[in-house]
């Protein structure tokens, strides 16, 4: 089976959905509501201002302090 074959395949199959367009729906909304609206007001980056060293030496004591922590357990 080709690339051209498969691709048929899952049309075809997509097309005549009834109740599973439904859930693709739902499910897609799931995933951009996940991605999108939870990253956008819960996890906002807080190095955009910061020069290009000022972020190299926090994720490098950021790795070094987690590594550390780990060892320590």
């Amino acid at each position: 089976m080709n690339i051209i074959g498969i691709y048929r395949f899952y049309a075809d199959g997509f097309k005549s959905m009834t109740t599973g367009r439904v859930l693709w729906l739902i499910i897609l909304l799931k995933l951009f509501v996940m991605f999108f609206i939870i990253k956008l007001f819960f996890f906002t980056s807080f190095l955009k201002d910061k020069t290009t060293e000022e972020k190299q030496d926090y994720v490098g004591n950021e790795l070094i302090i987690r590594a550390s922590d780990s060892y320590a357990k």
